[in-house]
């Protein structure tokens, strides 16, 4: 015979067991609020087979998160092609052994600086190598820096001139463009100047999408052209 004293006990013992389970099954959803999955699409949509490899790799990198240390190493080889012109040509040779390509490899390491601590860069560069799409590097790591910049809130201004501007000029530019409702607030310039002497004198300031070109060359054809069609 059952006494009511154990059916008691053996209540107590159902509920505290009840209770028990009850917060355990809550600790994986607590745990799941605490740590949310970083978003690992590329902020911007980019176009041409660059623009593929670069996004690629910009969800690698976020989904072995190391994308802070992947575009400090597309960054150093970014510059080595700044700093080494030829570099171009040899990347995009029809007649690379795959001895070659592994040399290329081990040397572009070199200037990563250690910044490609979980590989991503290194296996990167080996599909290209495979691909054999090595001459695209260059394209990779400045649509990379689109990525970066995008994902970061900044704004490209590109200022064009025929003789390199000092840095006064470049921050009196940034201090005037930062103030048009076109940035928007929270987002960042990001201030590249480049040289084209073709363009004889003035600027030709490009951001985002936009064009304002203040060229003396454009001046010329303009007036080249007004003196065309009055004669």
């Amino acid at each position: 015979m059952i006494s009511s004293r154990g059916i008691l006990c053996t209540t107590r013992v159902s509920v505290r067991g009840l209770i028990v389970a009850q917060r355990a099954a809550a600790i994986p959803s607590i745990r799941t609020y605490a740590t949310p999955t970083i978003e690992s699409k590329p902020p911007v949509a980019l176009y041409g087979l660059d623009g593929t490899y670069a996004s690629a790799l910009y969800t690698a990198a976020v989904k072995s998160s190391s994308l802070e240390s992947v575009a400090k190493a597309l960054n150093a080889l970014n510059d080595v092609y700044q700093r080494d012109t030829k570099l171009a040509t040899i990347m995009t040779a029809p007649t690379l052994s795959s001895e070659d390509k592994s040399a290329i490899i081990a040397e572009l390491q070199k200037h990563t600086g250690g910044a490609d601590k979980a590989d991503t860069v290194k296996n990167f560069l080996d599909t290209l190598a495979e691909n054999n799409r090595l001459g695209l590097l260059k394209g990779v790591c400045e649509k990379f820096g689109e990525l970066m910049g995008a994902a970061r809130g900044e704004v490209e201004l590109t200022v064009t001139s025929a003789s390199p501007l000092d840095n006064k000029t470049l921050s009196r530019l940034e201090s005037a463009v930062s103030k048009s409702s076109y940035i928007g607030q929270g987002r960042k310039l990001k201030v590249t100047n480049k040289v084209n002497s073709d363009i004889l004198g003035g600027l030709v300031v490009e951001i985002g999408d936009r064009t304002i070109d203040l060229s003396v060359s454009s001046r010329i054809a303009k007036m080249n052209k007004l003196l065309t069609d009055a004669l």
